[in-house]
């Protein structure tokens, strides 16, 4: 049976206490070795090899060290650093001590999304000009020395050119055996590649890396891969694609998913197949040694699955994101019966904070560096009073109302003197970062930009007010139930069952309260507008971002709500544009509390 999500997650966390034990049991020394013991019946000793297979994943535009939003170095409660020029220390490392020969560098995807520095040669600078730019992880992996990535769900976010030129910068293929042609059902990018390890024992060892994406795609990015690509679930296509690898010769399968291991999926009954498959597909299909995990953004320094066929045990390991974390996969192969067999497989991650970034890297993108730093010091306006997320999780605070008031009006503009002018217009907004906030005095594109951190782009659906009472519903599943009385701690206050901040939605343009004694889906109180209850008949129009509105989060309704405005520009651009023209924000002029938490009528924040 597939492991439910607190099972694994347990043996996860038990898995990396031990990883320093188990790690350096497993390794052993890289290149060969004659180890003791005899072939079967010859009488002579059995030829071995060792050699060990790098990876990280959801990397999301960090090159260096650095935070584009805050404009300095990079830092959080752990001491964690990121960035590829840190990767590439540990990683030119490795290869002093293994022997460069003895290892490979792959990647499990969400690679040119998710920093100032990405976006700007996605939109800014782009790299789809004539004469563009060469993406500035696109050099730094080509410099590290990369073998393969497969594709995350977060290239697709720019649309296909976007990814397409990437890849055609890139000296590494881009893998995908699950992104299909819609038309031919052909996969559109290379699914494998086949690595060669050469050995002092004769033959070459032969290593497979099968690249599978998320299925979520389809609902994510449906503007940019609706009608020409397809994503069907990677147990199926591993299954495929696995025994042809074995024919073909390769010794070694490693499989690169850009899939978690908790056997969940955030889209409901959307999509036949499963977001977080990575254990399924080691469990379901032989033939597997290891998967490189990613797009969870859960640590998994060790944890095996025991394949229900073989009875083989196959070894899984998710590096922290943005490079905060290296994997390191040893493998023990030996000879036997004409073929490479692996014999003992483990891994362990290295963590990036140990070791200083990597000159090579950081010289050969300092002026990529520079530019985008200038750009995003740029002031466009000044705000009145300071605005935090600090306490939006819990409170409804003046900054998230100016998302929320940016949406409205580009909302109200955009059908002015059209059919649904007159209907009430209500926004979305969630907090996607607790650190982000708007400054006192000058504020930059790096202020308005932490803001949105996301590529979402606006539009707006037709929504009746049974629907929205049903909305805000499953968006206070987030709070966890708490009794009338006692105190109230807020860090134990949300994320119930593990939803993200990102999940959670504040709906402006109308007032309600969240009774967080009550339980789930009875907890929208005194659902209003414009003082009066809200008709379950009514009719309103909710500005509400393109990943909730394709399904994201498998909030209700929307997602077949009928669409009545589009709009292709980023969320975050439309702030920084309403700001630049307003010229001066002031949260007097906006804000308001229009939701409040309760326990039995009393506020909890008074």
């Amino acid at each position: 049976m597939p492991l439910n999500r607190r099972t694994f997650l347990g043996r996860s966390a038990a898995a990396g206490a031990g990883v320093a034990m188990a790690g350096g049991a497993v390794a052993g020394s890289a290149g060969a070795a004659q180890a003791a013991g005899h072939g079967p019946g010859r009488g002579r000793p059995a030829k071995r090899y060792s050699f060990t297979v790098m990876g990280t994943t959801d990397l999301h535009g960090n090159v260096f060290n650095w935070d584009y939003f805050t404009d300095r170095e990079y830092d959080d409660s752990a001491r964690n650093d990121v960035g590829l020029a840190k990767i590439s220390t540990l990683v030119d490392e490795v290869r002093r001590e293994k022997g460069r020969r003895n290892t490979l560098l792959i990647d499990a995807g969400d690679t040119i999304q998710g920093t100032q520095l990405s976006y700007y040669y996605a939109k800014v600078d782009p790299i789809t000009a004539r004469r563009g730019p060469v993406h500035p992880m696109a050099r730094a992996m080509n410099a590290i020395g990369y073998d393969a990535a497969a594709l995350g769900n977060h290239e697709f976010n720019y649309g296909i050119p976007v990814l397409r030129k990437f890849e055609e910068q890139c000296d590494f293929p881009l893998l995908g055996a699950n992104a299909l042609d819609a038309k031919t059902l052909r996969p559109a990018f290379a699914p494998h590649v086949i690595k060669r390890m050469p050995t002092p024992c004769g033959r070459d060892v032969r290593v497979a890396v099968l690249g599978l994406t998320n299925p979520g795609i389809a609902i994510w990015d449906k503007a940019h891969v609706g009608g020409k690509m397809v994503f069907p679930g990677l147990e199926e296509q591993a299954a495929k694609w696995v025994p042809k690898l074995r024919s073909m010769g390769a010794d070694v399968v490693v499989v690169s998913a850009h899939s978690g291991s908790s056997g969940t999926s955030s889209w409901g009954d959307q999509l036949p197949y499963v977001e977080n498959a990575a254990a399924l597909v080691a469990e379901q299909v032989p033939g597997i040694d290891a998967i490189l995990v990613g797009h969870a953004h859960v640590e998994i320094a060790e944890h095996f699955v025991t394949n229900r066929e073989t009875g083989r045990r196959v070894v899984l390991s998710e590096p922290a994101k943005w490079g905060q974390r290296l994997t390191l996969f040893d493998f023990d192969v030996v000879w036997e019966k004409g073929r490479w067999v692996v014999e003992r497989a483990g891994s362990r991650v290295l963590n990036s904070n140990t070791v200083a970034e990597d000159p090579k890297v950081t010289s050969l993108l300092r002026r990529e560096h520079g530019k985008v730093v200038e750009y995003v010091n740029q002031v466009i306006g000044t705000s009145a009073v300071a605005m935090s997320t600090a306490d939006a999780p819990w409170k409804d605070e003046p900054v998230i109302d100016l998302i929320n008031v940016v949406q409205t009006e580009t909302v109200k503009a955009a059908l002015a003197g059209g059919e649904y002018a007159a209907l009430p217009v209500l926004s979305q907004a969630s907090c996607f970062s607790r650190t982000a906030g708007i400054p006192a005095g000058d504020v930059t594109i790096k202020d308005a930009a932490g803001l949105y951190p996301f590529e979402n782009t606006l539009e707006a659906r037709l929504i009746t007010g049974a629907q929205l009472k049903d909305y805000l519903e499953y968006s206070a599943r987030y709070y966890v139930r708490t009794a009338a009385g006692g105190p109230v701690d807020t860090a134990e206050l949300t994320n119930a069952d593990g939803i993200p901040d990102y999940n959670y939605d504040a709906v402006s343009g109308v007032t309600y309260d969240i009774d967080i004694a009550k339980p789930v889906g009875s907890r929208i109180v005194g659902l209003s507008f414009e003082g009066e209850a809200v008709d379950p008949a009514a009719r309103f129009v909710l500005a509400v971002n393109n990943y909730r509105a394709s399904g994201g989060g498998n909030f209700p309704h929307v997602p077949g709500a009928q669409q009545v405005w589009s709009h292709s520009d980023e969320i975050r651009n439309t702030i920084i544009g309403w700001v630049r023209e307003k010229g001066s924000v002031d949260p007097a002029a906006f804000a308001s509390v229009g939701w409040r938490l309760t326990r039995e009528g009393t506020p909890v924040f008074p």
